[in-house]
């Protein structure tokens, strides 16, 4: 009978991450099923396409973790905190089940800009932990080791886009030009509007070059990461001159013909610079958290719009790239497989140890004790009177029965209003 593989995502870069990885399992036999579970999701027919997808099935969370429990491989690409909820909820359906359960796999979809520690904690409790990069790699091993956790299921894979060692970095004439754009990066309104700006006069400053602006998606799609301004409506008014335009192409699919890529803080510097490409990292707002852009402070990238526009680019420092690109004989993909078939092989899992440490086993209790959504412990009614209970020791009687009500009744903005005048302490 052949094994089995079930890939999970939510948004489009995690299909995408899960993708290549069921390229991997498929070639190897496995039977792939792809489950976008009912939590906060958004895959248009598009952006299913564009990861290499026919379709995905949808399901919803229990059903999900039933499929899961029998599965001889999960591959999970959702966020950090419902990776960390499934994980333990499967673990749990295992224990119950009295089965071994699957090698469940968890990663990040690209460059990790923000809760770096949380994101690893979130996930350190299966089987195998892809890391992107030795400087990751390094990080998540002291802190592992620092609260009591086995080490044995990091894996060092790299991102399974990236080859090993990228290409020589195009020397020629710049004619085509590349701006990589982000959902949240810069996050204000004020902010995106610079940076576009700036890409449109860096069209007019150079009219022999063809400057384009790549959006994270469609108008009307949606990311893990929700964007509040689009580019085109951004732009709306803004006179573009001829050689500047908006395109939707997947970015894998132009990087051969583009000569430098301009960006903030997105994964996709790392695909340009594996594919050859020059890149300059937008300088000009400073460096901040918020921007991502603090984790390329080694990079040599670093550039301001005036730079760019001298053509004053900087060449990738070695260690940067190595951290990326380091030397292994297998793809990122066959690594995780490869680890995967020995611990399906063997009927070992190495979570089982994991979820026996004094930090995983106050993580699960206190997540079976709160958490209220899917990938919570408790069944909804019991949720509610919960909740109920706290709103009503932090409210008091009247105003926390009026608290509970709001979040469990009201939509959203009538939510708010009402959380406002408990909060203010006026009567309805």
């Amino acid at each position: 009978m052949p094994r089995n593989a079930l890939f999970i995502a939510a948004f489009d870069s995690q299909l995408k991450w899960c993708g290549r990885i069921r390229d991997e399992f498929a070639g190897r036999g496995y039977e792939c099923r792809v489950v976008v579970p009912d939590v906060r999701s958004a895959l248009s027919a598009q952006q299913i396409a564009d990861a290499g997808f026919d379709r995905v099935d949808s399901m919803n969370w229990s059903n999900l973790l039933d499929v899961a429990v029998h599965s001889d491989v999960v591959v999970c690409g959702l966020s950090g905190p419902i990776t960390k909820g499934f994980s333990v909820e499967l673990a749990d359906r295992r224990r119950a089940a009295g089965v071994v359960g699957p090698v469940l796999i968890t990663g990040w979809v690209g460059v990790i800009i923000e809760k770096i520690t949380a994101g690893y904690l979130d996930r350190c409790g299966s089987d195998i932990v892809a890391v992107n990069s030795v400087a990751d790699f390094d990080h998540f091993s002291t802190v592992g080791d620092r609260l009591g956790l086995p080490a044995d299921n990091l894996v060092l894979t790299g991102l399974p886009f990236l080859s090993p060692r990228p290409q020589p970095q195009r020397t020629g004439p710049i004619r085509r030009v590349l701006f990589a754009d982000q959902p949240t990066v810069p996050g204000r309104e004020v902010e995106r509007r610079y940076v576009y700006q700036k890409l449109v006069d860096y069209a007019y400053e150079h009219p022999d070059r063809e400057v384009i602006l790549k959006p994270r998606h469609r108008p009307g799609e949606d990311t893990f990461h929700k964007m509040l301004y689009h580019p085109e409506a951004v732009l709306a008014g803004i006179e573009q001159p001829a050689n500047f335009k908006i395109d939707y192409t997947p970015i894998g699919e132009v990087l051969d013909s583009i000569d430098l890529m301009i960006t903030m803080s997105s994964t996709a510097c790392l695909e340009a610079l594996d594919r050859g490409c020059r890149v300059a990292l937008v300088l000009d707002l400073g460096i901040h958290e918020r921007y991502g852009n603090q984790v390329f402070l080694d990079s040599g990238l670093l550039r301001t719009f005036d730079a760019i526009g001298a053509d004053q680019l900087g060449t990738p420092e070695p260690s940067f790239l190595d951290s990326y690109f380091f030397d292994r004989d297998r793809t990122s993909t066959a690594i995780i497989a490869d680890r995967a078939d020995e611990l399906v092989a063997a009927g070992t899992r190495p979570s089982h140890t994991a979820w026996e440490t004094d930090y995983l086993r106050s993580a699960a209790a206190f997540h079976r004790e709160t958490s209220a959504g899917p990938g919570g412990g408790r069944p909804n009614g019991q949720h509610s009177l919960v909740a109920l209970r706290r709103r009503m020791v932090r409210h008091g009687p009247v105003k926390g029965v009026l608290a509970q009500a709001s979040v469990s009744l009201l939509p959203p903005i009538l939510n708010r209003s009402l959380r406002n005048l408990i909060r203010n302490g006026r009567t309805l």
